[in-house]
Order: C-alpha cells, then sequence, then structure tokens
C-alpha cells in the first residue's frame, strides 16, 4: 500500500465508520470519535483484505473492497457497543 492509498484509507473510514454505526440495528452507546477510528481500522483491515483476495484493483469504483469496509466497521461496531454496554 501506497502512502497515498494509506490516507485514502484514512479519510474513506471515516466515511466507512459512520456507515457501519448506521447498518447496526439499534442505539449505539460509544462516542462518535470511537465510531470513526473503527471506521478507520476496518477501512485499512478491508483494503489489505481486498488486496489478499484480489479485488483491490478494479476498473471503476472498488464496489467489493468499499462493501468488505462497511462489514468489517459494522461488526466492529456491534463488538464495541455490546463490550461497552456490558460495563457497570
Amino acid at each position: 500500500m501506497e502512502i497515498t492509498g494509506f490516507f485514502a484509507a484514512v479519510i474513506i473510514g471515516l466515511i466507512v465508520g459512520a456507515l457501519g454505526r448506521l447498518v447496526v440495528p439499534g442505539k449505539q452507546n460509544i462516542p462518535i470519535w470511537l465510531t470513526l477510528l473503527i471506521g478507520v481500522v476496518a477501512a485499512l483491515i478491508g483494503t489489505f483484505l481486498a488486496a489478499a483476495l484480489g479485488v483491490a484493483e478494479t476498473p471503476g469504483i472498488d464496489w467489493i473492497e468499499i462493501f468488505l469496509q462497511i462489514g468489517l466497521a459494522a461488526v466492529g461496531v456491534a463488538l464495541v457497543a455490546g463490550v461497552r454496554g456490558r460495563r457497570p
């Protein structure tokens, strides 16, 4: 991954985090900064996963990579919200 790809993943990660939060049903009791952080991590992992699967470079918009990132963000938000929700 080049440096421009890294910065693109971070910027897309901010959007992906918000979309991941929207995908998870119910109310999540986590701060927005944590949601965005989860999105950035999900975007980076999704980018590496898409490259490993060979779908990172497609003509046009990389829809498979974006769906992987949003799915990972949704799972991350659900996990963190579940862990933080059980704290007294």
